[in-house]
């Protein structure tokens, strides 16, 4: 028998999938967001599937169909399209925000990242059309402050709602932290993709440049993707192989321990949405050294929370190392602060109550005009 609550297709990876995407499915599921509404997963996308090139490509052809007959069968009031402003979302999910709205479900077209819309087709028709598109959903929500004045200018007569990411606070609340510690290197951590546009490369430079300067450090590079190899490579070329260690992907229990004994977070990444790992590093006491990316800077006030360096800035990273090596008094006066932080802004008590104001005004076919800080 079906539920009465309002049914909500998310659309997503496999919750079983490493990615920031999956683990804000994980989590909405998790939360109370599932106790009004009946959340019922649509899986797309290639993460987390073991599937030939055939059974791709008849996937792709076939899921916009899939998408419809599951919106007819759930009954579902609203799609929950999650999606990043890069050419390989941009048009896989174009398909299916064509046929949720063909369907008669609202839509909810959340952004997680990618570049900002003027920049995304360019000019001209580019954009013309872009634009086009992004008037089909009944609401868009960003992740930063950037991308909310951004598509604010882009699409000024579309419902654009900010609901930064939120993580559960408690799996990180117990943990305790001890500064003061001298005579030991200083623990850096990076969890995420191993990819090159996360700025590892720097991220190694700049601890080649640290220790040169006689500044114990020690790098954690946790995780997964296309440049692992290579980066284990240009450890091994700079020389500070011995001080850095690639433990693979990490989840958990586990991922919690190396948040809880490493000193700082290093995120120096040349563009991002927001981050996990940075909320829960965060929740977890441990301050960041972070570009000032997305929405970063909406979450770290450099020098009260973390440390903000430019991107591709390997001389910045290494004089951060340094400074927070220098100074554990800094580093303890972050920690409380990153834990102020996440508990009162980021938690996913907040986005749970948040996204389900925007899923009942949708429903409900009302004007959210609060939601769009106006």
């Amino acid at each position: 028998m079906k539920a009465s609550r309002p049914v909500v297709l998310l659309l997503g990876p496999s919750r079983s999938a490493v990615s920031g995407v999956a683990t804000h499915l994980n989590l909405l599921f998790a939360s109370s967001l599932a106790s009004d509404y009946e959340l019922v997963q649509f899986q797309v996308g290639s993460e987390g599937r073991d599937e030939s090139a055939i059974g791709r490509a008849w996937r792709i052809l076939a899921s916009p169909l899939l998408l419809a007959l599951a919106i007819v069968r759930e009954r579902a009031a609203i799609v929950h399209l999650n999606t990043s402003l890069n050419p390989r979302a941009y048009w896989r999910d174009l398909a299916y925000l064509l046929v949720a709205k063909a369907c008669g479900a609202r839509v909810v077209y959340q952004v997680h990242g990618g570049e900002l819309p003027q920049k995304f087709l360019g000019a001209g028709p580019g954009a013309a059309f872009l634009r086009a598109t992004l008037r089909v959903p009944d609401a868009i929500v960003v992740l930063s402050k950037e991308e909310l004045q951004s598509y604010r200018a882009f699409v000024p007569a579309q419902t654009i709602a900010i609901l930064p990411n939120g993580i559960d606070c408690a799996a990180y609340a117990g943990q305790s932290r001890a500064w003061g510690h001298t005579g030991r290197p200083l623990e850096l951590l990076y969890v995420g993709r191993i990819a090159a546009e996360k700025g590892l490369y720097e991220a190694l430079e700049a601890l080649e440049l640290a220790r040169a300067r006689g500044i114990p450090a020690r790098l954690v590079i946790a995780g997964d993707g296309p440049e692992r190899a290579r980066l284990e490579r240009y450890a091994m070329r700079l020389s500070i192989i011995d001080h850095v260690w690639f433990p693979g992907p990490v989840l958990g229990a586990r991922k919690a321990r190396l948040f809880r004994h490493a000193d700082a977070l290093l995120l120096p990444s040349y563009s991002e949405g927001l981050p996990y790992a940075l909320l829960e590093g965060m929740a977890a006491g441990t301050p960041p050294i972070a570009t000032p990316v997305g929405a970063i800077p909406d979450v770290v006030t450099d020098g009260v929370h973390g440390l903000l360096v430019p991107p591709r800035d390997a001389e910045a990273i290494a004089a951060a190392i340094g400074r927070l090596s220098a100074d554990c008094a800094t580093l303890g006066r972050m920690s409380v602060a990153c834990r102020a932080r996440i508990a009162s802004a980021y938690s996913i008590e907040r986005l749970a109550s948040d996204m389900g104001a925007l899923y009942a005004e949708l429903g409900a076919a009302r004007s959210i005009k609060a939601l769009r800080g106006g």
